[in-house]
């Protein structure tokens, strides 16, 4: 038997092809016109010897024998991409040591991180999370290279990384009581949103009580959930279970907040560049 090599930019065009059912739209995907995806498919099926797609109104469905071949067209890109990164991955001697706020460990950081291990699989990382205070002490120290925070920090260079509403969140199970003082699920003292909602709160003469107190986001939302009270915190944290009350209680409006990502001027090692500069764009 005759073994033929199957072109992996073939398969690349079936595989957006089949995902999408549609030519036109796997044009768009590939960087090709409509009909320089009709003629690569039909080599393709020269090449295999039977029919990959059949036409349902204006889309395209996979034969059986498409369906068949789809599985070993993904293990195939798979596996060719691995092996072109192995190749050509640069080798970083140090790895970044990044610095973050609890916060942005729960939202940001999970997709800036994924954003690395696919450009540079590489390049190891160090978190460290901690509050403001210590982060900038730390990147003052040099102990990290990077500090990813919502607090402000003058004194190092920074890039806006997000600007995000703030709002106020509570439970399910949260019910207001009239003429009570609001209840506030807050962080220790030197939280930006502690700060912004006590202020918020004060101009308009709002009565509050700190119904609950804790050092990480883990606490807070396990406090909102139990229904103890409301805080004020960006839209990322929001999850099943929680929900936006600010019209509900005609609330004060919060300003937006911002994720930043610090470093000290003219002083970062090739990995902490490289890491800042993927972020950044986002």
């Amino acid at each position: 038997m005759k073994i033929r090599n199957l072109d992996l930019t073939l398969l690349r065009t079936f595989v957006a092809a089949a995902e999408r059912e549609n030519f036109a739209q796997a044009a768009e995907k590939v960087a090709r016109t409509q009909a320089a995806v009709s003629q690569q498919m039909q080599r393709l099926e020269a090449v295999v010897g039977c029919e990959l797609f059949s036409r349902v109104g204006r889309n395209k469905r996979l034969t059986d024998q498409g369906v068949r071949l789809l599985e070993y067209a993904r293990r195939m890109i798979i596996l060719n991409d691995e092996a072109y990164r192995a190749m050509t991955q640069e080798v970083f001697e140090y790895p970044v040591k990044v610095g973050a706020c609890v916060d942005a460990v729960d939202t940001l950081l999970p997709e800036y991180l994924s954003m690395c291990a696919e450009a540079y699989p590489g390049l190891r990382i160090d978190i460290q999370v901690g509050r403001s205070r210590w982060l900038a002490s730390a990147l003052r120290r040099g102990d990290i290279d990077l500090m990813l925070d919502v607090a402000s920090h003058e004194d190092f260079h920074h890039v806006v990384l997000r600007t995000s509403p703030v709002v106020w969140i509570a439970g399910a199970r949260f019910h207001v009581k009239q003429n009570m003082p609001l209840p506030l699920v807050l962080v220790d003292s030197g939280c930006p949103f502690r700060a912004m909602a006590v202020e918020a709160l004060a101009q308009e003469e709002r009565p509050w009580r700190a119904a609950f107190q804790t050092s990480t986001l883990t606490g807070v939302r396990a406090a909102l959930r139990a229904g103890l009270g409301i805080t004020p915190r960006t839209i990322e944290i929001l999850t099943p279970g929680l929900k936006v009350i600010d019209q509900e209680l005609a609330l004060p409006s919060l300003p937006p907040i911002s994720y930043r990502l610090y470093s000290r001027v003219n002083d970062c090692s090739d990995s902490a560049r490289k890491f800042s500069a993927l972020i950044s764009r986002g």
